[in-house]
């Protein structure tokens, strides 16, 4: 592993060494302390039917449940946030069912995503690129979903869930103040085979630990893969974070991509900074 490398390895928290029970536990008590700690009763989370909201489900699933086994009153609210119609919703059902959240909420944000974009368009259309309207459209729906669940965590004294894990991090693929925002991060530092490797250890099945990642946040492209996006594989991407070596090309591209996207893991730049 080059200096470069070992550098973004290191500001992303991602270990040399790793354990699944291990890190499942570690998670799983990071969340108890902090509900405890800032006096607040509710995890909310967002489930897509992908491997990351399944994992950081399990997680949260079992952190109130203790919580509750110490009489502290914890409850985890799972949320369903559909544009519409979603083309994988088999899988998010399959999702809850291995989960087995305290409370379901399903809000469609299709008619506040649409009503956005139009009122964008309104008063703006000549600065919205016709040809980018579905990608500027998927960022809408991405803080929708999170208008969505503060609004719920508002309510019940609840704290936001994130599924942010290293290699989305790495290559800056979440929606900047959409599923990039969150109060809590459970997965952060862990590359994609190892939140598949947590959430099989909590007992996640198969199909739902290996399915192919996608956003699906482009409605001209439903359940376009990760990788397409990317250019690269989740195992060049782990390779990377994991200080393996990769093909130069792959590399290349992941460092171009990491700088690019730099402003999106910044807090907002003040003028004394």
């Amino acid at each position: 592993m080059d200096n470069e490398q070992h550098s973004i390895s290191q500001a992303l928290g991602v270990t040399a060494d790793f354990d699944a029970a291990l890190e499942a536990r570690r998670r799983i008590d990071f969340l108890s302390h902090y509900l405890r700690q800032a006096s607040c009763r509710t995890f909310v989370l967002g489930i897509s039917g992908g491997v990351d909201s399944l994992a950081a489900g399990l997680l949260a699933q079992s952190a109130v449940s203790e919580l509750r086994a110490d009489e502290y009153d914890a409850r985890f609210i799972a949320v369903r946030l559909p544009y519409g119609v979603q083309a994988d919703e088999t899988d998010a059902q399959k999702s809850l069912s291995v989960i087995r959240p305290d409370r379901i909420v399903t809000i469609d944000i299709k008619p506040a995503a649409d009503a956005m974009l139009d009122a964008v368009i309104a008063e703006g259309e000549d600065l919205v690129e016709p040809d980018r309207k579905h990608f500027h459209l998927g960022n809408i729906k991405a803080r929708q979903r999170m208008i969505a669940q503060y609004a719920l965590a508002g309510s019940t004294r609840g704290l936001v869930i994130g599924t942010d894990q290293a290699a989305e991090a790495l290559m800056g693929f979440f929606t900047k103040f959409g599923d990039g925002a969150a109060d809590l991060l459970p997965l952060a530092g862990l590359t994609k085979r190892r939140v598949r490797a947590m959430a099989e250890q909590m007992g996640a099945p198969p199909e739902l630990v290996l399915k192919v990642p996608t956003a699906d946040l482009e409605s001209d492209a439903p359940l376009r893969p990760d990788e397409d996006v990317y250019g690269v594989t989740y195992d060049d991407i782990d390779n990377f974070l994991e200080g393996k070596a990769i093909a130069e090309p792959a590399r290349q591209r992941i460092l171009k991509t990491y700088w690019a996207s730099g402003h999106k893991r910044a807090l907002p730049i003040a003028p004394f900074d």
